[in-house]
């Protein structure tokens, strides 16, 4: 009596899977590849737990007027202060950041194990445009990530840690809001980055198009007024229009990459 056959089908050259792979082989491979982004996790993150002096002066440089971003722009000297308030909260908030870190430093690798695992199910064409997604997307996110460290979140400190109603009222900052507010905002400008590549995938699958989105140009733009007053919420007009200038250019920047399709 002949083998039963597997219970995925083999694959041809332009076909998805290694030769007589079944339905379990393919979960032991995930297993497999989800075990080994989480031990290189691990791995980075107690890295980055060890390296606690070079992390935390990295994490809280946005905070005093010695940051780059306010050098160059010739900022009077100011430092908000910052304070604890719980037993546990500091080393909690030093393992959360490392995790957070090892997280960000082990991440071109987990998305490389990811994408090799699921790139033998593509056909070539199709892998060739997920390789062009995944990686712009990536890249987009991270500068999203890094212009809400050197630009966003260093203004927005340097506004609320230093506003008062009233010189008899002291600002006292905790070590935890600070945190919150810093990983927060990077994750929305992250997020925001992805505009453009969203837009593209949109306009791949034909739900969006150039005409329509240069025709919803002024709502865009008040929408992006409102995301960039929620981001930095202060008076400055010049801090809004910092913030608010790169969303409207990755905005256009979809327009554009829409209508070359």
């Amino acid at each position: 009596m002949s083998e039963p056959p597997p219970l995925t089908p083999p694959l041809n050259g332009a076909g998805n899977s290694p030769q007589g792979m079944t339905f379990w082989d393919h979960l032991d491979e995930l297993r497999s590849v989800i075990i080994r982004a989480l031990l290189v996790t691990v791995v980075a993150a107690a890295v980055m737990f060890c390296l606690k002096e070079e992390l935390f002066s990295v994490v809280l440089a946005p905070r005093t007027s010695d940051f780059i971003t306010f050098q160059l722009m010739g900022v009077e000297p100011f430092s908000v202060h910052l304070m604890n308030t719980g037993l546990t909260e500091q080393f909690m908030i030093h393992l959360k950041t490392a995790m957070y870190a090892g997280l960000l430093v082990a991440s071109p690798y987990i998305i490389y194990l990811l994408f090799r695992f699921i790139s033998p199910a593509l056909y070539d064409n199709e892998r060739r445009y997920a390789t062009a997604l995944v990686s712009s997307g990536y890249l987009m996110f991270m500068l999203g990530t890094l212009l809400n460290y050197f630009l966003i979140f260093p203004l927005t400190v340097k506004f609320l840690g230093t506003y008062q109603v009233s010189d008899d009222v002291a600002n006292m900052l905790t070590l935890q809001s600070y945190m919150d507010t810093l990983l927060m905002m990077s994750l929305v400008m992250g997020i925001v980055f992805e505009l453009p590549v969203v837009s593209w995938l949109l306009g791949r699958m034909g739900l969006v198009n150039a005409r329509m989105m240069r025709s919803m140009r002024r709502h865009a733009i008040v929408a992006i007024l409102i995301v960039a007053a929620i981001i930095t919420p202060t008076t400055d007009a010049f801090t809004l229009f910092i913030v608010a200038l790169p969303i409207w250019l990755l905005y256009e920047v979809s327009i554009l990459l829409v209508k070359s399709e």
